[in-house]
């Protein structure tokens, strides 16, 4: 069966701004990167952009806890972009660490420096400016609640836990010293802090799809969404 394209729509031209929200663990990332390739439209990996802020901090032994010490980094924190094949790279003060923010320990600062007002301000100016022009799919935690509630369509992953945890375990590098377990304890606990919080809380928006991804692969997850998609475009062309 030929796999559906946006061109079933008849709107080819449509450039679209898609949301994928999920807590970790969900297949957000990966399906993004298809989503997005298949659409041939730029991929945002917002949770990034968080990570790279709990990066610096980490580095710089802040104390986040610290309102005016947490505003005062903010005010000198160097964070750019740059495109490639995967979405972007991260550059922080001109050295590239999209690879560095991808540990355990980095996961954890982001789920609680997220909670901060002021990473949150500083954070959503830039991300809504990437935004613009739309033709994008953007990932995350409160993409479709918080930062593009005009989304023209909203998605939200979920999974059973444990094949959650499975999943981040399998991604993490060789020779790890992060056990399965350690990975099952600390993604309960940042979904309970991403969930709980007072600013943002991860939360479907109240017209996303959702989506188990327990048994289903990423492409048949990206087709369920093409369906979505097309069937959207087809309703507004009438």
């Amino acid at each position: 069966m030929r796999p559906v394209s946006i061109d079933d729509s008849r709107s080819a031209a449509t450039s679209l701004l898609i949301t994928i929200d999920g807590p970790a663990g969900a297949g957000k990332t990966t399906v993004s990167r298809l989503l997005a390739e298949q659409l041939q439209y730029r991929y945002l990996d917002t949770g990034a952009l968080y990570r790279s802020v709990a990066y610096s901090i980490l580095i710089n032994n802040i104390d986040f806890e610290d309102d005016a010490a947490l505003t005062a980094h903010l005010k000198e924190f160097d964070l750019t972009h740059r495109a490639d094949k995967n979405g972007f790279r991260l550059l922080w003060k001109d050295r590239d660490i999209t690879d560095q923010i991808r540990t355990p320990e980095i996961s954890m600062m982001a789920s609680a420096v997220s909670a901060k007002p002021a990473v949150r301000n500083f954070l959503l100016g830039m991300q809504r400016e990437m935004g613009n022009g739309k033709a994008l799919v953007c990932e995350g935690r409160d993409m479709g609640t918080v930062i593009f509630p005009e989304a023209d369509i909203k998605f939200f992953l979920d999974a059973d836990p444990h094949v959650r945890a499975c999943r981040r375990y399998k991604e993490m590098p060789p020779k790890t010293a992060v056990t399965l377990k350690d990975i099952s304890r600390d993604m309960l606990q940042r979904d309970q802090n991403d969930s709980r919080r007072a600013l943002a809380p991860l939360k479907p928006a109240g017209d996303a799809i959702r989506i188990d991804c327990t048994h289903i692969d990423p492409q048949a997850v990206v087709g369920q969404m093409m369906a979505c998609i097309v069937s959207m475009l087809k309703n507004r062309s009438r």
